[in-house]
C-alpha cells in the first residue's frame, strides 16, 4: 500500500518503520524541521561559551521498554552504547530510599524493599504485604480506583518516598487523580515481569540521536519519502483510499498529538457515496469528541549549573551527585521530584572541563517560570548543598495526558484506511516512549480493521 504518516514523533516513526518492513510505500509528513515530536533535542548554551545538546525534557527509559529497545536496534542504534543502564534506585540525597540489586525479578524488588534505608521494619513489611496482595490480584483493580485509594493504609512515608515518585514519573498525575489500574500495570511490567525490567536507562546522547534521526536515515535508505517542514491540513476519503492535501494514498495514519489532530480537516471526497461519506464524518466526529475530552498536564525541566567549582568527575568521589539520578523531596519547599547530573550520564570530550549541569524535573508542573526557578534553586541548596545558577527552563504544557481512572482514550481505528497513533491513544501504557512505539504498531494493524 501507499501509506501516508502524518507526524514524525516516536509513534509515527515506529509506524513508518513497521510499514516499510511490511513492504508498504511510505511517505512521512512532519510540520517541524526536525523529527522527534515532544521528545526532541535542543541547544543549551553555557556561560563559558560552550553549547550542550540537551533535550526538551529529561526522559527516562526502563528495561521493560522491550519494544522501544527492539525498534532502536532495528534502525541501527545499539542501546548498550546509547543508554546508561543501572538498577532502579529511588534514593534521596541523604541516602534514604530504595535501591534494587541486579537480580532476577521479583527477587530484586523484594530485596530492595526489605533493605530500604530510612524505612522502619514495619514500613518495609507493609509494602511487601501490599506487593503480595497486588500480585495475587494479577496486578489488576477496578477501573475507577485511584492510586491513592489503591495504596490506602500504607504508611505515609512509603506513599511519599516510594509510591508518589513512581506514580508521578510514570503517569505524571497526582496520586488522588491517577489510575490505579495503569499504575499496577506499570509496576508489574517494571518490577515483576522480567530481569532488568526495572533498570533505569538514561540517554547518553540527545533524544534526536537516540532514535528519530537514525529512524529517518533508515527509512530514506529503504525508499521512504520524508517531508520535513510540511504541515498537513486535510484528509479526504475516496473510493480507493485517502487524499492527503490532495495527494492520493491507499491509507493514512495520523501520528500527531491528539490536541493537534483536532485541527485536521477530515471528511469525504465528493466521489464517495453519501452513506459512506456520512460514516466517515460520524467516525471522525466521535474520535474528535474522545480526543477533546483528554486533559493534559505539564512537565518542566529546569537546567541549572552548580556554581561551586567541582573537579572533573573521573572518580565517584569527584562526582557532583552520589548517583546520576536522585529523587528529591518535593513539596512546599521545592517542586522538583528528580535531579540528573549531566556529566555522570554523558561522557565528556577528552580534556573538557566538567559542565556541572543539573536537570531538575518537575512533573505535573504548575506555576510561573520565575517562581519555579527560584524554588528549584532553593531546593538545590537545601537538599543537595549546591548553589546553582539557572540556565534554561523548558515547560511542555501538554507533555502528557492526565492518566485518570476509567479514562476513555481515543481509539486507534477511525475509518477504513484511517488510523491514529500516539501515546495518548487507547492503549495499555501511560504517556511514555514505550506507549508511543506500541501505538505506532497498533495503528498499522488498525488500518485493516473493519468499519465500526
Amino acid at each position: 500500500m501507499r501509506v501516508a504518516i502524518i507526524g514524525a514523533g516516536w509513534a509515527g516513526l515506529a509506524a513508518a518503520v513497521r510499514a516499510v518492513q511490511a513492504g508498504h510505500h511510505v511517505t512521512v509528513f512532519e510540520a517541524a524541521r526536525t523529527p522527534g515530536g515532544r521528545a526532541r533535542a535542543l541547544a543549551l548554551p553555557l556561560p563559558d561559551g560552550r553549547e550542550l545538546s540537551a533535550d526538551n525534557g529529561q526522559h527516562i527509559l526502563i528495561g521493560a521498554y522491550t519494544d522501544t529497545l527492539r525498534l532502536m536496534r532495528t534502525v541501527g542504534v545499539a542501546p548498550e552504547q546509547a543508554l546508561l543502564r543501572m538498577p532502579l534506585a529511588l534514593t534521596y540525597p541523604d541516602g534514604a530510599g530504595l535501591a534494587l540489586p541486579d537480580w532476577p525479578a521479583p527477587l530484586d524488588a523484594a530485596w530492595g524493599i526489605a533493605r530500604a534505608r530510612g524505612w522502619r521494619p514495619a514500613e518495609r513489611l507493609a509494602l511487601l504485604r501490599a506487593a503480595w496482595r497486588w500480585q495475587r490480584s494479577g496486578f489488576t483493580c477496578a477501573p475507577h480506583v485511584s492510586v491513592a485509594a489503591l495504596c490506602q493504609g500504607l504508611p505515609q512515608r512509603l506513599q511519599r518516598e516510594f509510591i508518589e515518585p513512581l506514580c508521578v514519573s510514570a503517569l505524571n498525575t497526582p496520586l488522588h487523580e491517577a489510575s490505579g489500574a495503569v499504575f499496577l500495570r506499570v509496576l508489574h511490567d517494571a518490577l515483576w515481569r522480567q530481569r532488568g525490567g526495572s533498570n533505569l536507562l538514561l540517554p547518553r546522547t540527545d533524544l534526536g540521536a537516540l532514535f528519530p534521526g537514525p529512524a529517518l536515515r533508515w527509512l530514506q535508505a529503504r525508499g521512504a519519502a520524508v517531508r520535513l517542514g510540511r504541515r498537513v491540513r486535510a484528509l479526504h476519503a475516496t473510493g480507493s483510499g485517502w487524499r492527503v492535501d490532495g495527494e492520493a494514498f491507499d491509507a493514512a495514519i495520523v501520528a500527531t498529538a491528539a490536541h493537534q489532530a483536532l485541527h485536521l480537516q477530515v471528511g469525504a471526497d465528493a466521489s464517495l457515496p453519501a452513506p459512506a461519506a456520512a460514516r466517515v464524518d460520524a467516525a471522525w466526529r466521535a474520535w474528535q469528541s474522545a480526543a477533546a475530552a483528554l486533559r493534559f498536564t505539564a512537565i518542566s525541566t529546569v537546567y541549572a549549573q552548580a556554581v561551586a567549582p567541582v573537579p572533573a568527575p573521573t572518580t565517584a568521589a569527584a562526582a557532583l551527585l552520589p548517583r546520576p539520578m536522585l529523587a528529591l523531596r518535593a513539596g512546599a519547599d521545592g517542586p522538583a521530584q528528580f535531579v540528573f547530573a549531566h556529566d555522570q550520564i554523558r561522557e565528556l570530550p577528552p580534556g573538557a572541563p566538567p559542565t556541572r549541569v543539573l536537570a531538575f524535573v518537575i512533573s505535573d508542573s504548575r506555576g510561573e517560570r520565575a517562581a519555579l526557578e527560584a524554588a528549584v534553586a532553593a531546593q538545590a541548596r537545601a537538599q543537595l548543598g549546591l548553589p546553582v545558577t539557572v540556565l534554561r527552563t523548558v515547560t511542555e504544557k501538554r507533555a502528557t495526558f492526565a492518566c485518570t481512572p476509567a479514562l476513555a482514550r481515543p481509539p486507534a481505528h477511525v475509518a477504513p484506511g484511517l488510523a491514529v497513533c500516539g501515546d495518548d491513544v487507547q492503549g495499555l501504557y501511560p504517556a511514555t516512549l514505550e506507549g508511543a512505539v506500541r501505538s505506532g504498531w497498533q495503528a498499522l494493524d488498525a488500518l485493516d480493521a473493519p468499519d465500526a
